[in-house]
């Protein structure tokens, strides 16, 4: 993953481009019918059960839309939430805060859903010694919330993108002309231009194991596709030459089973591109 401060600047970009797309030259509702000294008051409002995630996000919102909103936290991210529990209160310029409400609201139903969805992944795996693993199949110019909410969830993030690690699929490996000529050019490569990043091979089945496994250096295994029982071959092949890591539509009723094959990770882009977003809303008070 990336650092911290490289996050965090995700972060602030994904709000200065949606506070441009929502409110544009100005938010004509409010400034129509509001006055702007009106001070006003309003509750994030539960509507559905759930893990809540976005509550720092929301604070970044409304510290970008107006310094002198105060947020009141009743509830913190990753925590469990009920239909008819109140969040947060933020209180302040009326007008700051309608501008504020659409973003935050949008931010925090699509982390919460993903956090929700996670922390069923994590109890499922509860025990295994095995990890839920994001990926970057996300929305568009949305990833770092997504992967942040992966993590208010109790999962853990995989690459953030293209740039942080090195990953061999299957299509590298049959443009480069097979496994070694793959990894033998990254090696180079990375070696050429002074970089330090992490390199994982995928598999398609058990010979491609063996062939990744003569090489060196090698992070971690991506075990795509594969029964149970050639997931269990390959993690004794692969005993703790590197990491493991199971991924190809894996889902709520076979986590656990591939778990149990010994894997370390299990990916599945689920976790991002297959919710429904939890019902919440700011209601004024």
């Amino acid at each position: 993953m990336i650092s911290q401060e490289q996050f965090n600047k995700e972060i602030e970009l994904i709000i200065a481009n949606a506070v441009r797309e929502d409110v544009g030259d100005g938010d004509h509702s409010s400034l129509a019918c509001i006055p702007v000294s009106a001070q006003g008051k309003a509750k994030l409002l539960v509507k559905d059960n759930g893990i809540i995630a976005g509550v720092a996000f929301a604070k970044l919102v409304f510290q970008y839309i107006d310094k002198n909103l105060k947020v009141e936290t009743l509830v913190e991210d990753g925590a469990e939430v009920n239909y008819g529990d109140i969040v947060f209160y933020v209180e302040g310029s009326s007008q700051s805060i309608l501008k504020a409400e659409r973003l935050v609201l949008n931010g925090m139903q699509r982390m919460s859903a993903i956090a929700t969805k996670t922390k069923t992944f994590v109890d499922l795996l509860e025990g295994t010694g095995t990890k839920i693993l994001d990926t970057r199949k996300t929305t568009p110019g949305i990833r770092a919330l997504e992967k942040w909410a992966v993590k208010i969830g109790g999962g853990e993030n995989h690459r953030f993108a293209l740039y942080d690690m090195v990953m061999l699929k299957d299509n590298h490996i049959d443009f480069a002309g097979g496994i070694t000529k793959a990894i033998t050019k990254t090696k180079a490569y990375l070696k050429e231009n002074n970089l330090d990043l992490k390199i994982i091979v995928e598999a398609r089945n058990l010979d491609e194991i063996k062939e990744i496994l003569k090489a060196d250096g090698i992070y971690r295994i991506l075990i795509d596709n594969f029964n149970y029982a050639d997931t269990k071959t390959a993690v004794a092949l692969i005993g703790d030459q590197c990491l493991t890591e199971s991924s190809g539509g894996i889902n709520e009723d076979t986590a656990r089973e591939y778990a149990l094959c010994g894997v370390n990770y299990i990916s599945s882009g689920a976790l991002t591109h297959s919710v429904y977003n939890m019902d919440l809303s700011l209601k004024a008070v």
